[in-house]
């Protein structure tokens, strides 16, 4: 397992699934799209609509296009 991003920061969370353990897929408040007290993931950095995630539960490391922002979809 690794180990947590020094850069990882609760105050910066992002509620998207985790590809590889998804904890997530059973809880009902994440199901609605509702804003999960324990199903987010740190929110390492971004580039415009790409985001850098990290999974508190699993570590796992993974970077994700979200469509929104500079260069993304909705533009």
């Amino acid at each position: 397992m690794l180990p947590l991003d020094p850069s990882a920061d609760i105050g910066r969370r992002a509620w998207v699934n985790c590809p590889r353990c998804r904890d997530d897929r059973d809880c009902g408040v994440c199901r609605a799209g509702r804003t999960c007290r324990d199903h987010w993931r740190y929110l390492l950095a971004n580039s415009g609509s790409l985001v850098h995630l990290q999974c508190p539960n699993c570590t796992h490391l993974w970077a994700e296009q979200t469509g929104f922002g500079a260069g993304g979809a909705g533009r």
